[in-house]
Formats: structure tokens, C-alpha cells, sequence
């Protein structure tokens, strides 16, 4: 993955196409025919979005969307709802540099749902019920700001601003 992130192979951006990030992580597909994000989800959120509480981060290859990830912003916890993929590590690539605007904007809670072994090669972990709500608690009362670049100095490579974190799922 770190040989894919370097080679930029696809065009990262913040909140450009957030309904068309909601709609395609709304897709049917045949591993799963049925989904939640129905068109008042969509409105839901884009109300979230329209208020600065909601962020997408989206793979472009080409001027196409092809990846990307959505969630809510709440102090220092992010909250990450779905991502969609439409050629070969995409959403991957996404979540690195979503992780890498968390960690740089000083979030302190990356909140997965569940773990996938998707998540877990990033280093997701499972924890306590008592422990997520401690680190809730703390990332709720904390203040975090999302960054819709990252600096040059990262840009190239967002697994070195990831380098001593963890992501708690």
C-alpha cells in the first residue's frame, strides 16, 4: 500500500463531491444487495455536511470519482460511516489520507463501527465497550479541525504522518 500511496496514482481531495461519496457508498452490489443510506440519509447528512460536521475524502483518477469515504466530525472524534471503491485500492488509499488529516488536525478518536480486516491492516483494533467510552469522552470534550490539504511535506507520503499512531476501532 505504501508503494501505491507514493506512486499517486489517484487525486486525493476534501469535500468536493460529498453527495456523490454518499450516493456511491449507497450503491447495491452483490455482496451486499441492501443498504442504509437511502435519500433522506443523504439529506441528513449533507445537512451535517452543509454545516461543516460532515467531511468526504475522495479518490479521482482521471476527473472520475473512483474511491472514497465519508463520516461526522464531532470535537476530536471522527466518526467514519461508509466507503465505496470502484477501482483497485481506492477507498485504501482514502482512509490513509483521511487518517493522516485526523492525526495532523489533532483528532483523537477514529471511530470505525467494526473491525474489518480491511481496517485491521491499518492497525484498527477493537476495544472494551468501558474503554470506547472513556476515549469518547475525552475526544467529545477535545477540539480537533479538519484539514481540507495536507502540507507539502506530507502530501507525497501520508503514511509518514501516521507513523506512531494507532486507529481505535
Amino acid at each position: 500500500l505504501r508503494r501505491v500511496v507514493r506512486q499517486g496514482g489517484f487525486e486525493i481531495r476534501c469535500d468536493s463531491a460529498f453527495e456523490e461519496v454518499i450516493r456511491n457508498c449507497g450503491e447495491a452490489t452483490e455482496k451486499r444487495p441492501n443498504t442504509w443510506i437511502n435519500d433522506e440519509i443523504v439529506r441528513l447528512y449533507g445537512g451535517l455536511f452543509a454545516r461543516g460536521a460532515a467531511h468526504s475524502v475522495e479518490a479521482w483518477r482521471a476527473g472520475i470519482l473512483v474511491g472514497g469515504l465519508y463520516g461526522v466530525a464531532i470535537g476530536a472524534a471522527f466518526f467514519g460511516e461508509s466507503m465505496f471503491s470502484r477501482a483497485g485500492d481506492a477507498s485504501k488509499v482514502a482512509l490513509v489520507h483521511l487518517a493522516a488529516r485526523l492525526r495532523l488536525g489533532g483528532y483523537r478518536l477514529l471511530d470505525t463501527q467494526f473491525l474489518t480486516p480491511h481496517l485491521a491492516q491499518f492497525g484498527g483494533i477493537e476495544i472494551t465497550r468501558a474503554h470506547y467510552h472513556r476515549l469518547l469522552g475525552e475526544a467529545l470534550s477535545g477540539r480537533a479541525s479538519f484539514p481540507a490539504a495536507l502540507p507539502d511535506v506530507v502530501r507525497g507520503d501520508p503514511l509518514a504522518a501516521l507513523q506512531s499512531s494507532k486507529t481505535t476501532s
